[in-house]
């Protein structure tokens, strides 16, 4: 991390606080705990071959680690991730107005409240998530706490959700490690973002705006940010929703030949997405989570689309190239991605 990153954002203190908002999750004991774990990382090991015979995507063995983790562990992580990924916005930002003084430390501290509380309140949402920016080549993180608070929340079968629910974090490992150049580019796009930042503008009328945004019930990213990078951002939700989408695919592709229970599993889980309570839901379309669960529908669709027309095998040209990518377009009109890439 770098120096600046640490001027704009107390991670120590997101970090502590992240954890303590998290909690612990559900009443498990030792024995019990130890045997989710032991077999949270056999069912990883079980979807690599799953994901790989099915997509026809071949990445290289133990290239990043598979992490079971608790909810705190979890907070670290992406504590981790957010200052990597964040980086280059921080680094511009503190360039064109260097925080000094008392500003310096009170703005970490807030900065870093404001981020421990995001991560606290994902901690307790989130069951598994592939972190592509960790060196060298990505991890794995499962949070062990939370598939089994929602195991038993839908009443599903615990052996067939676990692996369910590894068949989607797999097919992300497999896409970055199968897909070297994906990392970078998604990078290529944040340092992008960076660029556009003007940080006198954010200040004297970001608030503002994003005051509208809750008033309005709308989305609070897309209250602070310009056209220029509301492009950005829309190049970047068509590359998340094929990656979702196609997560979801593979997951319920593979499912009725391994995972006996895989449509009652998905209908739960499909309910479950929707939010259980008005709080809840508000707080997801404030902070963006609305548009993540559209990626997963829009984004399935769009491989649907593809592989019913064309095959899987044609529809991988997606990862060839950067320029294969489908835009936000092209996500909701599978065809005009065949034609352009494909034809």
């Amino acid at each position: 991390m770098t120096e600046p990153a640490r001027q704009m954002v107390d991670w120590d203190f997101a970090v502590r606080l992240g954890a303590k908002i998290a909690g612990n999750g559900p009443a498990v004991d030792r024995a019990e705990g130890e045997a989710v774990v032991a077999e949270l990382r056999t069912d990883a090991a079980r979807a690599t071959g799953l994901v790989r015979e099915f997509t026809g995507l071949d990445a290289p063995e133990d290239t990043a680690p598979v992490l079971v983790v608790d909810r705190a562990g979890w907070v670290r992580a992406n504590a981790d991730a957010f200052a990597r990924v964040l980086a280059p916005i921080v680094d511009t930002l503190i360039r064109k107005r260097p925080p000094t003084g008392v500003t310096r430390a009170v703005g970490a501290k807030v900065t870093g409240a404001e981020v421990g509380g995001l991560l606290g309140f994902l901690s307790s949402k989130v069951l598994g998530q592939f972190d592509p920016f960790h060196d060298p080549h990505g991890r794995l993180l499962l949070v062990a706490p939370n598939v089994v608070h929602v195991e038993r929340e839908l009443s599903v079968d615990p052996t067939d959700f676990r692996l369910w629910v590894c068949l989607h974090e797999e097919t992300h490992r497999v896409q970055f490690t199968a897909t070297p150049w994906l990392r970078d580019h998604l990078f290529a796009e944040v340092r992008a973002l960076a660029d556009t930042m003007d940080l006198p503008s954010l200040l004297e009328d970001g608030l503002p705006r994003a005051i509208e945004a809750i008033k309005g019930n709308g989305n609070l990213l897309d209250a602070v940010s310009s056209p220029e990078q509301r492009e950005i951002m829309d190049r970047v939700t068509g590359v998340m929703s094929l990656l979702e989408g196609h997560a979801d695919v593979v997951m319920d592709g593979v499912g009725p030949a391994v995972i006996p229970t895989v449509t009652t599993i998905r209908a739960a889980f499909d309910r479950r997405r929707q939010g259980v309570g008005t709080l809840d839901r508000i707080l997801r379309r404030l902070l963006g989570l609305e548009q993540k669960m559209a990626q997963y529908r829009d984004g399935a669709g769009f491989v649907r689309g593809v592989v019913d027309k064309v095959g899987m095998s044609e529809f991988n040209a997606v990862f060839a190239a950067p320029e294969n990518l489908p835009s936000k377009e092209e996500i909701h009109h599978p065809k005009r991605w065949i034609k352009r890439v494909l034809a």
